[in-house]
């Protein structure tokens, strides 16, 4: 908690720090920072607010991966009441057979839903969800615009991201709550990044305990970035190293890079409970799925047409929001360059330039001209997207149109143009969409039988061909008979005793040797225990479902999700990082 507070504290001291002189005349106290940024709070929730108002008369917008999440909070939530605080099964995969979602997927977004489930009515919880995120993310955009240019701009670059074109793709026509959320801390990632670089302050500043506090800050948003969304944990890497080069080559020393370093590998320390287990445990699962046909970067670039209608649709649909930002931010950007660079310090000229670079390579890395850096750039591929870079470029977008729209000339121009575009663009995406009211209720319904829901490809165990699972409800223990598996002539006595998604508890008796199939996908972290020994299970013959042997008389059957070393490892790592992170913001408050 201390380290969160620091890092609030933080941010509003950047945004205490005036960009223009004329401004950098009037100190402003507590109260006036306050004034300062809660019109922004207020603006961005207000833009929320109106960005889910369609769902007042339609419903919720169920799009692409809408169902993935919904299904992740619901079984978060429920694990909670098992008191399970961080589950790594999700128990209801695979109509109840489970997968290790939760260990793969970063735990920002379905934690927060299932938080919001447990407080508010299920049906309401995605339109509370984006209120929140997109009001945080206003948030991000003013702290990152208000170190650049006077407050005026800084309300209009809140407002301008809040309701940028890529987040209402996201919201509409995906439904990808994980990355809408990790878009919402980018602003703060290239905000800290900045500051590492020494490109928002002058000669006199970046020496000392206060560089040490920016990377340090620069690596919490990053993991909070992680923690959203693995792709676009890759994507803020890429760009954050990349705006360290460009420090670098533009200073003329290595300083900004080895900063930059620092801030990485500890961001990437911070979220190791989540990052190190998800990266070990790849070899377990089908993870090689999530790059299969209509997932590969090639086929997503823009404009790209394959043999799949309803796939290059979508493509030229969200080619078409990428040119709408990639015109409109550099329209503005030259707007704000051609005005007004007399009175800006030596600073918001470099973040300008800096920012100008990122809107170029997040513009680079969506054509397909980029086809090389995806084949080599390690882990880039996984982003499969390249119009995920649209995260990167919205951040300029809106810092450089809330520039054009504080200009003394023309301002009111650039604003009625742009809310004018923006207004167009959701209403053309929220007819596109896909409205319903029974997704989460049916959902619900079918945790509530025990039938659970569909699972995922590249989380599904090694080897094992979920489409075989059967879709009915399957008991949680069954006496196996099949022709490589033959079943006792006489039935045995099977007696559940206890069943929690990490924790089975089963007694048996039997005369004859047979193997009792369990309603669970075999995974390398599950450990059998018959009669205090440990076993090796066996599989299925259609799919990897869980079989014990067992031999005549009693056995009591423990199976229980161990604590495997990488995420011992992972634990580790994190609070090592954390205990560094804190004791660079101690010696600067010491100091």
């Amino acid at each position: 908690m201390k380290f969160v507070l620091q890092f609030i504290s933080w941010l509003q001291c950047r945004e205490h720090r005036m960009t223009y002189t004329e401004e950098s005349q009037n100190p402003v106290g507590s109260t006036a920072r306050l004034r300062g940024w809660l019109p922004a709070l207020l603006i961005s929730l207000l833009i929320s607010l109106v960005i889910i108002s369609p769902s007042f008369r339609l419903g919720t917008a169920t799009g692409q991966d809408f169902l993935f999440h919904a299904s992740s909070w619901l079984d978060a939530a429920g694990q909670w009441k098992a008191g399970i605080l961080y589950p790594r099964w999700t128990e209801w995969a695979n109509y109840g057979f489970g997968e290790p979602r939760f260990i793969f997927y970063p735990p920002g977004s379905w934690m927060l839903g299932a938080a919001l489930g447990l407080l508010l009515p299920w049906n309401s919880v995605p339109a509370v969800y984006i209120v929140l995120v997109q009001a945080f993310a206003g948030m991000s955009a003013f702290f990152l615009a208000r170190r650049i240019f006077p407050r005026q701009a800084a309300l209009f670059s809140a407002a301008c991201y809040a309701a940028n074109p890529y987040a209402l793709l996201i919201i509409y026509l995906r439904s990808d709550f994980a990355e809408l959320l990790a878009n919402a801390v980018v602003p703060l990632v290239f905000l800290a990044a900045l500051e590492v670089c020494g490109l928002m302050d002058g000669p006199d500043r970046g020496r000392g305990p206060s560089a040490g506090r920016a990377v340090t800050c620069f690596a919490a948003a990053l993991a909070a970035v992680w923690l959203a969304n693995a792709p676009e944990g890759v994507i803020a890497c890429y760009s954050s190293a990349a705006v360290f080069g460009f420090a670098a080559l533009t200073r003329k020393s290595w300083q900004p890079v080895l900063r930059g370093a620092a801030g990485l590998a500890l961001g990437l320390g911070l979220a190791g409970f989540y990052l190190l287990p998800a990266a070990y445990e790849q070899r377990w699962v089908n993870i090689s799925e999530a790059l299969s046909s209509g997932l590969l970067p090639s086929e997503n670039f823009l404009f790209t047409v394959i043999n799949d209608p309803e796939h290059t649709l979508f493509n030229w649909i969200a080619s078409g929001i990428a040119v709408l930002l990639i015109v409109l931010a550099g329209l503005a950007a030259v707007a704000v360059h051609r005005t007004g660079r007399e009175d800006q310090e030596a600073f918001a000229n470099r973040a300008w330039q800096a920012l100008l670079f990122l809107a170029g390579l997040a513009t680079l890395l969506m054509l397909h001209v980029s086809n090389i850096f995806w084949d080599l750039l390690p882990k880039l591929r996984f982003v499969q997207f390249p119009w995920r870079w649209m995260g990167v470029l919205a951040v300029p977008f809106a810092v450089f149109l809330g520039g054009a729209i504080a200009r003394r000339r023309w301002g009111w121009v650039w604003a009625v143009a742009t809310f004018a575009v923006l207004g167009a663009t959701g209403a053309a995406l929220v007819h596109q969409g896909w409205w319903t009211k029974n997704d989460i209720p049916i959902l619900r319904q079918e945790i509530a039988r025990g039938e659970g829901f569909e699972g995922t490809f590249e989380y599904d165990p090694k080897g094992d061909d979920h489409t075989n699972i059967p879709v009915a409800k399957a008991p949680k223990v069954q006496v196996m008979d099949t022709d490589s598996t033959p079943g006792p002539n006489t039935p045995p006595v099977v007696r559940v005793e206890r069943w929690s998604p990490e924790y089975k508890e089963v007694i048996a008796n039997t005369r004859e040797p047979f193997a009792l199939g369990l309603r669970l996908l075999n995974y390398p972290a599950w450990q059998v225990r018959v009669n205090g020994a440990v076993v090796n299970p066996l599989d299925g013959e259609d799919f990897h479902q869980m079989l014990v042997p067992l031999q005549p008389g009693e056995s009591h059957i423990q199976v229980r999700f161990r604590r495997t070393w990488d995420r011992w490892a992972g634990g580790i790592i994190s609070l090592i990082s954390c205990l560094v992170a804190f004791g660079v913001l101690r010696r600067r408050m010491s100091s």
